[in-house]
């Protein structure tokens, strides 16, 4: 299903239908700041399945990042954050970046695995925070792209995304071209923030 959001003038309505897709364990393809993306809610296990099958990973090999409303209520997801951290991402957020950070102690159990990190997005696109917080709670996210693959044309044109990926998943949110540039990934686990990827955020640090 396709469905087209104004990101001017929101559709509440519209909204729901993507959050109750989520909590039946649906996967939904959204835009974010930069290329669009696929996510679930991050407390439901058939979702979170489904999303690494798409991936074609285990989920406890799976490495998704969450998307967050707002920073703060990091502290349910992550370990205790560095108040220079913490600045940077005040700083830099909404905005196109994952942080990774230290995980809390729930998010393992969750994704099966004994990951010790997690990446943090809040991208700077009032569709996809909206859908966060009408659901009330995180979604893990991943992109359409692999890490290896050149980020083409169908990663940021809705059209050619329902057309991909329509029998795939439950739910494309149509919020207009996206970019054709990824997060800037920056790891701040070891005190220090480091880049490890560049892409459409430019980090000020």
């Amino acid at each position: 299903m396709l469905v087209e959001i104004n990101p001017n003038n929101i559709d509440s309505r519209l909204i729901q239908q993507a959050v109750e897709s989520l909590k039946k364990g649906g996967i939904i393809i959204f835009p974010t700041d930069t290329v669009y993306a696929m996510g679930c809610d991050l407390y439901n296990k058939k979702g979170l399945n489904e999303l690494a099958r798409l991936k074609n990973v285990k989920l406890n090999k799976a490495n998704f990042s969450i998307i967050c409303s707002d920073i703060s209520n990091l502290s349910e997801y992550v370990k205790q954050i560095d108040r220079p951290i913490f600045k940077l991402l005040k700083q830099h957020l909404p905005g196109p970046f994952t942080f990774i950070l230290t995980a809390a102690n729930e998010i393992p159990k969750l994704f099966d695995s004994n990951k010790k990190e997690i990446g943090i997005r809040i991208p700077d696109n009032e569709i996809i925070l909206e859908v966060v917080r009408h659901l009330g709670n995180p979604i893990a996210t991943t992109s359409l792209h692999n890490e290896d693959d050149q980020i083409m044309d169908y990663f940021a044109d809705p059209y050619t995304i329902y057309e991909k990926y329509d029998e795939e998943v439950d739910f494309i949110i149509d919020g207009g071209y996206g970019r054709l540039e990824a997060s800037t990934v920056v790891d701040c686990t070891s005190g220090a923030p480091e880049i490890i990827r560049e892409g459409a955020g430019q980090l000020i640090v």
